[in-house]
């Protein structure tokens, strides 16, 4: 026999209470948080890479359910030094969340909360990535789910773009990124930080758009005719991996600033300046002395 339809747990109205109740309860218990939604740029199938960027920062509630401190492994010391696994489960308002963030974010993939997307706490000043969306808790209470639980763990940085907004959230991006020091003479002008700069490659793509390798600045120094420049985040116009060339012909140029320059000398690949520790050209200049790279393959060379 069907359930009696004179009791029904689907009625619309006590649905919209529910909702609301559990809407001004994150709103009196919750925490302030930033949510950063990802913008997947481009997928390496082989290696199971992506290069993305964060560009769009939303403040909503969040109830914080760890709430006698962060959950996961906490702070271990291995053999790399000290690593920090840090957990933490919030609580938000699907209503909340379709109305904020998915109303007015178009680039979303998901009309839901996805995995890889930031979450930032100001409270702690602690920068969480989601790694999985539980969308059933609590489960169809009134034939509704009116809450989404995030399962979140601190986010480990490995050069993606960071460009929300928030001071301390693109400040990783500042201190831990990929730089790149390029020396350039015979221009004019003068770039400045946060600056984009683009080279013409000489391509096209499918639809006939020029093709550029793009980058930004975050330093740039001048002594007379000849330049410093300090780039990040290098990657063509069209989300492939492309490097600026030395060129007599094409200039670098800013988008802003409009100042153009010729790249004299190969970009010099920095030690991570964030990480004191960090001996990455070292290696690079000791490796120089032991591997012989003159030698050709025996086998014939590919073409």
């Amino acid at each position: 026999m069907a359930t009696n339809v004179y009791f029904s747990p689907k009625v619309k109205t006590e649905q919209n209470l529910y909702e609301d109740i559990v809407i001004e309860s994150l709103k009196m218990y919750g925490q302030d948080v930033h949510y950063i939604p990802r913008q997947l740029i481009t997928r390496d199938e082989l290696l199971n890479e992506d290069y993305s960027k964060f560009t769009d920062a939303y403040t909503i509630e969040m109830y914080i359910e760890t709430s006698e401190g962060f959950a996961g492994e906490g702070d271990l010391l291995g053999k790399f030094g000290v690593e920090i696994r840090d957990q933490a489960t919030f609580v938000v308002a699907r209503k909340r969340w379709e109305n904020l963030v998915g109303f007015y974010n178009n680039s979303l993939n998901d009309q839901r909360p996805s995995e890889g997307d930031l979450v930032y706490l100001p409270l702690s000043k602690s920068l969480f990535e989601i790694r999985f969306v539980e969308h059933e808790q609590p489960f169809y209470q009134l034939n509704n789910l009116p809450t989404y639980k995030l399962e979140c763990e601190l986010f480990e940085y490995s050069n993606e773009e960071l460009e929300t907004g928030i001071r301390e959230v693109d400040e990783i991006q500042e201190r831990f990124s990929y730089q790149q020091v390029f020396t350039v003479n015979n221009g004019s002008g003068h770039f400045t930080p946060g600056e984009i700069v683009r080279q013409d490659t000489g391509e096209v793509d499918a639809l006939g758009a020029i093709i550029y390798v793009t980058a930004e600045v975050v330093a740039f120094t001048q002594t007379g005719g000849i330049g410093s420049l300090t780039l990040i985040n290098e990657i063509g116009s069209d989300g492939t991996a492309r490097k600026f060339k030395v060129d007599v012909v094409k200039t670098i140029v800013g988008v802003d600033t409009l100042a153009a320059w010729y790249i004299q000398v190969d970009a010099i690949e920095l030690d991570m300046a964030g990480d004191p520790n960090a001996q990455n050209q070292d290696f690079e200049t000791s490796g120089d002395t032991i591997i012989d790279f003159s030698e050709s393959n025996p086998f014939g060379e590919i073409t």
